[in-house]
C-alpha cells in the first residue's frame, strides 16, 4: 500500500515523539513492502512564529492532499501563561478539526498488566481495563457563539447540537462495541441541559439498530466517579465534546502514564493521529519525552487502513519494551539511559527482528543502535 502522510510535529516535545512515530512505521513499511512518503508542515506556536497564523494555508491543504495525518503536540508557555493572546496555538488545532470534518475522537485506555503499579490507582482496580472513548470533536460549547459584555462583566459560550452531529458518532461507537465486548455507555448531563436530554433521545432510538449491543447511561459526574472507582466497568464510552475532554483525560491516568496514550480523529474522508498530551515544554530537548502515545497512534493509523497484521506488531513491540523497561523515565525506574530516540530505534528494532529482541536489547541498555 501507498499512503501520503503529512506529518505535523507542532511544538516542544512533538518533533521527537513524531520522529520515533515515523521510525517505526518506515520499518512497517519495509517489512511488509509498503510506500510510506511524509511530508512535514508547521502548525501550532511554531507557525505562528513563522506565519502568524497557528494554522497556515499551505498546512491545511497538504493536509487536504494527504491520505492521513500524523500530528505533534502544541502549546508554547508564551501562549499558556497569557489567556488574552489573541493568535494562540489552540486555535490551529481546532480550525484544523473543523475544516477536516473530524468529529470523531477516539481515544483507547488500555491498563498494561507490567505497569499496574505505576498506576495511582491500586492494582486491582485497573487491572483488566480496556475502554474506548468516543468522544464528539466539532460540535458542542467549544464551537458554539461566544459573547462577552461591552462592560466585560458577563461572558457566555453557547453550546449546541444536532441530531446528524449526534447520530453519526453515535453509530460509530455502537459498530466499535459490536466487535468488542457489546456495551456503550452514554455520559451526559441529561437531568439538567437540553443538549444532553438530545443527546439522550437519539442515541435511544438508534440502540435498536444494534440489538447485540448493551446502552446504559451515566451523568458526566458519576462517570467521573466510577472511572476511579471501577474503570473496567466500561467498554465503549460515548459523550459530547467537553465531557469527552475531561473524561478522556481522567481516564488517561488509569495506565501509569498519559505518554502512552494514542487517539485518532475521524471524519467522512480525512483522519488524524495523535498522542493526547501536551507539548510538556519543560522536556523538550532533553530525550526524556515518552515516545509510545505518538507510536501506538501510528499503530492506529494503521488500523484505519485495515492494516492489522502490521498494527499489531507495533503493539507488540511495545509491549514488549515495556516488559524490558525500555522506557522513559516516567515509566522506568530500572534504567538511567534509555531515551526517546532508543525506545524508537528498540520498537523499530523488533519490528525487524522480533525473535532477536533480547540481543537488541542489550544493543540499547549499552548505548549503541541496531539501525543501521
Amino acid at each position: 500500500m501507498k499512503l501520503n502522510i503529512a506529518v505535523l510535529p507542532g511544538d516542544g516535545i512533538g518533533p521527537e515523539v513524531t520522529s520515533q512515530a515515523i521510525k517505526v512505521l518506515k520499518a512497517i513499511a519495509l517489512e511488509f513492502n509498503h510506500t510510506f512518503l511524509f511530508k512535514e508542515a508547521p502548525v501550532g506556536a511554531i507557525a505562528i512564529d513563522e506565519k502568524n497564523n497557528p494554522l497556515p494555508d499551505s498546512t491545511l491543504d497538504l493536509c487536504k492532499s494527504s491520505d492521513a495525518i500524523l500530528f505533534g503536540a502544541i502549546g508554547h508557555p508564551k501562549y499558556d501563561n497569557d489567556p488574552s493572546a489573541k493568535i494562540r496555538p489552540e486555535q490551529g488545532l481546532l480550525k484544523l478539526r473543523k475544516e477536516l470534518g473530524l468529529y470523531a475522537n477516539v481515544r483507547p485506555v488500555k491498563a498494561y498488566d507490567t505497569l499496574l503499579d505505576k498506576s495511582p490507582l491500586k492494582r486491582e482496580i485497573v487491572s483488566g481495563t480496556d475502554i474506548s472513548i468516543y468522544r464528539e470533536l466539532t460540535g458542542g460549547i467549544y464551537f458554539g457563539e461566544k459573547q462577552l459584555s461591552d462592560d466585560g462583566d458577563t461572558a457566555s459560550d453557547l453550546c449546541e447540537y444536532s441530531r446528524y452531529e449526534i447520530e453519526r458518532i453515535a453509530q460509530m461507537a455502537f459498530k466499535t462495541a459490536q466487535s468488542r465486548r457489546k456495551k456503550v455507555t452514554l455520559v451526559d448531563k441529561a437531568n439538567v441541559l437540553e443538549t444532553s436530554r438530545l443527546w439522550r433521545k437519539v442515541v435511544t432510538e438508534l440502540a435498536p439498530n444494534y440489538p447485540d449491543v448493551t446502552l446504559d447511561f451515566l451523568f458526566v459526574d458519576n462517570a467521573a466517579m466510577q472511572m476511579i472507582l471501577n474503570p473496567k466497568q466500561f467498554d465503549v464510552i460515548l459523550t459530547e465534546n467537553l465531557f469527552g475532554d475531561v473524561i478522556s483525560d481522567e481516564a488517561s491516568v488509569i495506565g501509569g502514564s498519559i505518554g502512552l496514550l494514542a487517539s485518532a480523529s475521524l471524519g467522512d474522508r480525512y483522519a488524524m493521529f495523535e498522542p493526547i498530551h501536551g507539548s510538556y515544554p519543560q522536556a523538550t530537548g532533553k530525550g526524556i519525552a515518552n515516545p509510545v502515545a505518538s507510536i501506538l497512534s501510528a499503530a492506529m493509523l494503521l488500523e484505519h487502513f485495515e492494516l492489522f497484521d502490521e498494527a499489531e506488531l507495533i503493539k507488540t513491540g511495545v509491549e514488549k519494551s515495556l516488559k524490558l523497561n525500555i522506557t522513559t523515565p516516567d515509566l522506568n525506574s530500572v534504567y538511567d539511559n534509555i531515551t526517546t530516540s532508543k525506545v524508537g530505534d528498540f520498537i523499530a528494532d523488533f519490528i525487524s527482528n522480533p525473535n532477536d529482541t533480547n540481543i537488541n536489547f542489550n544493543n540499547i541498555h549499552l548505548g549503541q543502535s541496531t539501525i543501521i
